[in-house]
């Protein structure tokens, strides 16, 4: 199967999906391709690029109305052109996401947890905290209880702001002293760490063939600068809505053959692969009011540990 074919696969795939969350990949876009670029968007330019996945403008524009509506974009009026950039608050998820996707897993961990004490909170404050925090990894260890074993504590920081909790929430750390397997089993029930892991494998199984191929270097390795776009727009959608699910747990704590490692690997190496092509495409296929994107910032290119200067082409491409 060429390159070409097997990225063909994955759009006929995703499109073939009972519910189409346009919103939700209009958010993935942003995220990985606008925001490291200026952060603006022609909302003519966002139509064009949606259609490659099968969305269509009616959907595009109700889904930028509600990601406006819900506080995560803002519209600016140039003539007859809509521009629409991320608010302060959608720039502040999107980079705590941002350290979660691209960044890397941690290898080591000391034995103590971070421990967030709700019994101080009122019923609502108390679940907006778990969602909140939920959303960075911890996890109910009973009713007033939230556990970590390695958050990230600057983006714990910000959403303690967020929620305006600061000065009633309780953050301890702790250590586990014995019956370290009674931990591991309140730890797998905790997390539902065997759906996380399932839906890990699942996300491997789907884009194992396209890395194959692409790996491969021959004639059938080749795909467009577009195609590229499209692979990596999909692999950042799919890695995105598993890892956002998944706490980062130590390899301590993970049930063994756990794929999470596997996943992150691939995604690694496949964004290696069509970053720098998928940039070019976006060179052409982006517009802002000040014409097309600017270059991607320095943070972009450390992104999964470091990626390759834009102008060198890791695989070959066609126009």
């Amino acid at each position: 199967m060429s390159a070409e074919a097997a990225c063909q696969d994955l759009v006929n795939e995703f499109r073939s999906r009972p519910t189409l969350r346009s919103g939700s990949l209009i958010t993935t876009v942003f995220g990985d391709a606008i925001a490291p670029r200026g952060g603006t968007v022609w909302l003519g330019s966002l139509i064009k690029v949606m259609a490659e996945f099968g969305v269509s403008e009616r959907l595009v524009r109700t889904s930028v109305f509600r990601l406006v509506k819900d506080g995560w974009l803002q519209s600016d009026q140039i003539g007859r052109r809509s521009y629409y950039s991320l608010t302060e608050h959608g720039r502040e998820r999107f980079e705590q996401a941002t350290h979660r996707i691209y960044g890397t897993p941690a290898s080591r961990w000391d034995g103590e947890w971070c421990l967030l004490l709700l019994s101080s909170l009122d019923t609502g404050t108390k679940d907006l905290v778990r969602k909140e925090c939920g959303w960075l990894g911890f996890g109910p260890m009973s009713a007033n209880v939230l556990a970590h074993p390695s958050p990230d504590l600057a983006d714990l920081d910000i959403s303690i702001r967020r929620l305006g909790v600061a000065d009633s929430l309780v953050v301890m750390r702790g250590r586990t002293i014995r019956s370290e397997a009674a931990m591991r089993e309140l730890t797998r029930n905790c997390w539902r760490l065997d759906d996380i892991d399932a839906r890990y494998r699942a996300f491997v199984g789907r884009f194992r063939p396209l890395i194959k191929t692409l790996s491969a270097r021959g004639k059938t390795s080749q795909i467009s600068e577009k195609s590229a776009f499209i692979v990596r727009t999909l692999l950042i959608q799919e890695y995105r809505k598993v890892l956002l699910r998944d706490p980062w747990l130590p390899a301590e704590l993970l049930p063994e053959s756990w794929h999470g490692a596997a996943a992150y690997q691939l995604c690694r190496n496949l964004y290696r692969i069509v970053h720098a092509a998928a940039d070019a495409y976006l060179d052409d296929a982006i517009e802002t009011a000040d014409g097309p994107l600017p270059p991607p910032t320095s943070s972009f290119m450390q992104r999964f540990g470091g990626l390759a200067p834009i102008g060198s082409k890791e695989y070959a491409v066609h126009e």
